[in-house]
């Protein structure tokens, strides 16, 4: 119904970029809990947090104004986003942009904005969060005792 790739790799891929990402976003949830402790503040502070990486991460909004653009650089929904358009696009991938007229995907405002080289440097990116968040509520537990 999208109009995204058809076929079974393309499928597979992007499921493992969203599995990989909600890990991420989990171990970014276990941090909050291990370091506020208390369900309500974690919370709170969880649902704005990931309010704030999905504004600045570019998927809702291609014109971040410039002094928080930074903030996307923090986004784990951000180097989601661009995989995922790794995933579905590539070079050589054309659009009708109008009528009987081609362009190339990469050209197209939203996917130019993020673009689509150095897909495997986003993946070591989110692993180090993943492993960055883990961390920090191991520590956060481990300074309670």
């Amino acid at each position: 119904m999208g109009g995204l790739k058809p076929d079974p790799m393309t499928f597979i891929l992007s499921l493992v970029v969203v599995l990989y990402s909600v890990v991420v976003s989990q171990s970014l949830g276990l941090a909050f809990g291990a370091i506020l402790m208390e369900v309500k503040q974690a919370t709170t502070l969880a649902s704005v947090t990931t309010l704030v990486f999905l504004i600045a991460g570019g998927y809702y909004i291609q014109q971040i104004p410039p002094f928080i653009v930074w903030l996307k650089y923090l986004s784990y929904s951000f180097y989601c986003y661009k995989l995922l358009l790794g995933v579905q696009y590539n070079e050589n991938d054309y659009y009708e942009c109008s009528e009987g007229k081609f362009c190339k995907a990469v050209d197209f405002p939203p996917i130019k904005s993020m673009g689509l080289d150095h897909l495997w440097v986003d993946v070591f990116i989110m692993a180090l969060m993943l492993v960055g968040y883990r961390l920090l509520a191991y520590f956060a537990l481990h300074g309670v005792r």
